[in-house]
């Protein structure tokens, strides 16, 4: 049994103050007895001002807020998907959208940059995050074993990217999708949950969602491979949920429904 906390907490411009609360989450999370500990996306910073990101953002493998992951990682002796957080790149006047592993060692275990890059016009508000951030390229996942000589299957998408069912599909034999999050309320409220239990049920996998809270629509949560909502945190609460991966539920729930099985190819 994997036990996943998903962690909610709301960033502000502050990186100091913002890491010291996931930090904290984190410990609760080692205390209460989870495996791994998922933070929402852009956990370090979140600011209106996109000069604060470029400022902040961290060389990839060198930075504060790396080691800093790394060593609660090592100390506590638990993995930590740390949300997301901008990492340098060649162009000064963007960044990556980056969620890095550590396993409980303090190693890394997998990255994944964005690859799908919101935009939205409503009447209030827009966004277009191209203009801040290079998406990735690549699909990402890793095994995490478990005590008992059975691995977990991970598999890494971040917010958008959860309305691109193929990026989900493309990805076979994933137990479990770690997602961090930071929904809109306008779009969260009409589809974050509908489009979290779709995930699970079409790729018959647990999926573990950390969202912000306060200004984005929050409402973290867990769904199993059934599309059963397992664990939730209502509204924009700062808090841990537990979510348990179960091993044997997967395999009961694949045989009884076969589809990844009985996939075919279609003529164009």
């Amino acid at each position: 049994m994997l036990r996943i906390a998903t962690c909610q907490m709301t960033s502000g411009p502050d990186i100091g103050a913002n890491v010291q609360i996931a930090e904290s989450l984190i410990r609760k999370a080692a205390r209460e007895g989870a495996n791994l500990a998922l933070l929402p996306e852009m956990f370090t910073i979140m600011s209106n001002d996109p000069k604060d990101v470029l400022r902040l953002a961290e060389q990839y493998q060198d930075g504060p807020v790396q080691r800093i992951m790394s060593g609660l990682a090592k100390s506590l002796g638990i993995w930590i998907a740390a949300g997301t957080m901008p990492l340098k790149t060649d162009d000064p006047h963007r960044v990556t959208n980056t969620m890095l592993v550590y396993d409980a060692f303090g190693q890394e275990a997998a990255r994944y940059d964005k690859i799908h890059l919101f935009s939205y016009e409503g009447q209030q508000e827009r966004y277009d995050e191209s203009e801040l951030y290079v998406g990735g390229h690549k699909t990402v996942s890793f095994n995490l074993p478990l005590e008992n000589g059975l691995d977990i299957r991970i598999g890494l998408a971040v917010c958008y990217d959860l309305r691109f069912p193929q990026l989900f599909r493309r990805q076979s034999g994933i137990d479990c999708f770690l997602l961090p999050a930071a929904f809109t309320t306008n779009t969260g409220k009409a589809h974050w949950e509908v489009l979290l239990r779709a995930r699970a049920i079409e790729n018959l996998s647990y999926v573990v969602s950390a969202s912000c809270g306060r200004a984005f629509w929050g409402h973290s949560c867990a769904v199993d491979p059934w599309g059963t909502v397992i664990s939730k945190l209502n509204g924009h609460e700062t808090g841990v949920c537990f979510a348990d991966v179960d091993p044997a539920f997967l395999r009961q729930v694949r045989a009884l429904l076969p589809a990844l099985n009985n996939r075919v190819e279609y003529d164009k």
